[in-house]
């Protein structure tokens, strides 16, 4: 029988559902109002650009200063951040003043508090947990942020903004402030050890962590395939609101159920991929995720059905889930806690900082060619990453096998 993961999981959990139900809603709503100001692909995919810019420019120092403080309240400084800018625009949605420039610094703002606010979350995790536990509780984190975000937050979204542009901007407001609130309830603090050690530099901080990931070459191979993915696979993400409304030919509501079907297939994917990899091995599970969302990729390029494209979005979802969870348990068995920011700061500046050029790179293909031309491109490059991936897990085995053999006991304070 295993083991409970104890109070401080489940008011992490709910304090980060609450948040990812937020992040849900305005996934929907913002692209939705983009569409609404212009239909040209590059500005449009411009906005996911923004969005993810800041993990190319501040995971390092958000990773370092996640480091350096409690992270349960760095996590409630970035909710209320998003808060204030979604407040901000929603005041230009009352008065008709919203503007594509306007649109693009609340996008930027938000995920510039996004950079610090999942990073500390990621980092929070095995100070509540034990390590073999880290997958179980990946699973189920990743599972309600995906449940949250696409199967109850993009309908949600698309509803909210129908009724009025601004209903949505204030929601989520809203709901950021609560998942402040409730991460504050969290009993105890989370400050790394290091934290209460003599002080350095930020620099030095970011040195030292991006030193340790280097000279990890399997965290540094697997960063660099990751990151190669994540551009890959952004270049639809700009388009995809294009693809539903132009080639599809749904309406907002149906762009919204799209989404949901990707959460559908994330939640599967999240429940599905721990106990995937205890009976067919780590590896294996891997490389089928990422086979599977390759493949689905390149079915959506085919049908212009809304049914089928939803099914395919589910299934690529899914797959995706099988590489979120699993590698981010390995990151978190295999890296010091008290450099664990710091790290994932380095590899999220790679793997996220490739989603802004990926994003571009989509919207400026599409212009050139098509919507569904991006979608093929994207899911043949995946699957030549599949293959880049097995062999780096092949190379591996050994040290992924055993990565979960030591269980040191969670770091909080």
């Amino acid at each position: 029988m295993s083991t409970p993961l104890g109070p401080a999981f489940w008011r992490l959990y709910t304090a980060s559902a609450a948040s990812n139900l937020a992040d849900g809603v305005i996934r929907v709503a913002l692209p939705l109002l983009a569409a609404t100001l212009t239909r040209d692909p590059v500005q449009v995919a411009a906005l996911s650009s923004l969005a993810f810019l800041p993990w190319l420019l501040f995971a390092l120092p958000a990773g370092a200063v996640v480091d350096r403080v409690d992270r349960k309240r760095a996590m409630a400084a970035a909710n209320a951040v998003r808060a204030l800018a979604l407040g901000g625009l929603a005041v230009t949605a009352l008065t008709g003043t919203t503007s594509l420039a306007a649109l693009y610094a609340v996008a930027f703002t938000i995920g510039v508090a996004e950079t610090f606010y999942d990073s500390a979350a990621r980092a929070m995790l095995p100070q509540v947990v034990a390590r073999e536990q880290l997958d179980r509780g990946n699973g189920l984190l990743t599972t309600a942020e995906e449940a949250s975000q696409g199967f109850l937050g993009a309908p949600l979204g698309s509803l909210l903004f129908a009724l009025a542009v601004a209903v949505p901007l204030l929601s989520t407001a809203g709901g950021f402030l609560l998942a402040a609130v409730l991460v504050l309830g969290i009993a105890g603090r989370h400050r790394p050890a290091r934290a209460d050690g003599p002080r350095t530099t930020i620099r030095r901080d970011v040195a030292e962590g991006v030193g340790w990931l280097w000279r990890h070459r399997f965290l540094r191979g697997l960063t660099v395939v990751s990151a190669g993915t994540s551009l890959v696979q952004s270049t639809t993400t700009g388009v995809l609101v294009l693809y539903a409304l132009d080639d599809l030919g749904v309406s907002e509501a149906g762009y919204g159920l799209l989404l949901t079907a990707s959460g559908v297939g994330a939640v599967l994917g999240g429940l599905a991929a721990a106990p995937l990899a205890g009976r067919i091995g780590r590896t294996a599970t891997l490389v089928a995720g990422s086979v599977i969302a390759a493949l689905a990729t390149v079915g959506m390029a085919a049908t212009g059905n809304a049914v089928v494209a939803g099914v395919l979005y589910g299934a690529g979802a899914a797959g995706v889930m099988f590489w979120n969870v699993l590698t981010m348990s390995l990151r978190q068995a295999l890296i010091p806690e008290a450099l664990f920011g710091r790290v994932q700061g380095g590899y999220r500046t790679l793997v996220w900082g490739g989603i802004p050029l990926g994003a571009l790179a989509g919207g400026l293909l599409a212009d050139a060619t098509s919507v569904p031309t991006v979608f093929a491109v994207s899911g043949a490059g995946l699957l030549v990453l599949s293959l880049v991936l097995w062999r780096l897990l092949a190379v591996h085995r050994d040290l992924v096998a055993t990565a979960f053999a030591a269980d040191p006991q969670p770091a909080a304070v």
